[in-house]
């Protein structure tokens, strides 16, 4: 890498600006970074004008982050390889469909020295009936190293600054610490780890157990059901990364990544907003999700379906009864109602001894 580090910023929805505005700042006030900051936006006409063109201009973001100001270097292009191509570290937060897509793009067009540093929570299908992580996807595409950030994280929180932690998995701690110093301020805390996969998948799964929650919400079942709802949740998101991701650590689940980011996704997140109207309003989830989300994308329902699809391909539903039921009752299969039944008569639900370091 070269001594001042660039950074460039591949989305900016709701997560993507609330996150430039921090490494806007960072990189502005570190000699170690590059003061111009880039942040790939889909272009958008807003009022008839340019969504890159309104941030440049009012450094507010009016569609994903109205009401914030963005740090003036930080700068909106609408060409992904444009604004990617001298970056020497690039920060990834698009919804985790666009991914596959995105990388082709920047394939040839990059720094081979570039290191990346994944936002997404998600997975991807895989050939031969499994998932693949995010991160293995960018890695695999574009040939570079591939570190990860996941926390309890709302946005909106974050942009008004409110205090909150969040969890970088990286291996080498001499890019951790580089990367934790473009995030951390005093209100965002930052812990490096290095179990990678841990932090990665919690940051998937939890969307999963958030619809569930939703659905408890929807249905009015209270508190006490919502609270087992998460522990159940909690360990299956335990005992899948111990299957399909050997030698995670139990103690990152307790990292900011783990049971905090389930607990405020549960509570606050938009998989649980539009799985509770799901039960009240009749409509089906993607009309929820035009309906809600102001253009943003839901993440729990497709990883419900990506995790579901290699369980069944590995003969394993019946192992993760929670995330086999929210799957179903997805797509239509079940009804929100069946979710406790469900639950009541599955024998999985109780706690087991987990192993680890």
């Amino acid at each position: 890498m070269s001594s001042k580090q660039k950074v460039c910023i591949l989305g900016s929805g709701n997560w993507g600006s609330s996150i430039a505005k921090i490494i806007g700042t960072n990189a502005a006030r570190l000699d170690s970074f590059d003061s111009c900051v880039k942040m790939w936006v889909y272009e958008e006409m807003i009022d008839g004008k340019k969504l890159t063109e309104i941030i440049n201009t009012t450094h507010e973001n009016v569609k994903y982050l109205p009401g914030k100001k963005l740090p003036e270097n930080v700068v909106a292009v609408p060409d992904a390889v444009e604004a990617a191509k001298d970056a020497d570290i690039l920060v990834f937060v698009v919804p985790h469909q666009f991914i596959p897509k995105l990388c082709a793009s920047l394939v040839g067009f990059i720094k081979p020295s570039a290191t990346a540093l994944s936002l997404i929570k998600g997975f991807d299908v895989a050939e031969g009936g499994g998932i693949a992580l995010i991160s293995q996807i960018i890695q695999k595409q574009l040939k570079i190293d591939v570190s990860v950030l996941m926390g309890a994280n709302l946005a909106n929180e974050i942009a008004d600054e409110k205090f909150s932690e969040t969890t970088i998995g990286c291996r080498d701690k001499k890019i951790g610490q580089i990367l934790k110093n473009v995030i951390q301020t005093d209100y965002f805390r930052v812990s490096v780890v290095d179990d990678v996969e841990a932090v990665e998948a919690c940051g998937a799964l939890k969307n999963i157990v958030a619809v569930g929650a939703g659905f408890v919400d929807g249905l009015k079942l209270g508190d006490n059901t919502k609270a087992a709802i998460i522990r159940i949740g909690l360990m299956e998101m335990i005992k899948f990364v111990e299957t399909f991701y050997s030698g995670a650590r139990l103690g990152t689940f307790l990292e900011s990544c783990g049971v905090a980011d389930l607990i405020t996704t549960c509570y606050g997140g938009r998989n649980r907003k539009v799985s509770e109207a799901y039960v009240t309003s009749g409509k089906s989830i993607e009309e929820l999700e035009k309906e809600l989300l102001n253009g943003q994308k839901l993440q729990g329902p497709i990883t419900a379906a990506e995790v579901n699809f290699m369980l069944k391909n590995k003969n394993m539903e019946n192992d993760f009864p929670l995330f086999t039921t929210i799957h179903k009752i997805c797509i239509g299969e079940l009804k929100p109602s069946d979710l406790i039944e469900q639950m009541k008569l599955n024998t999985n639900t109780k706690t087991e001894q987990v192993d680890g370091e």
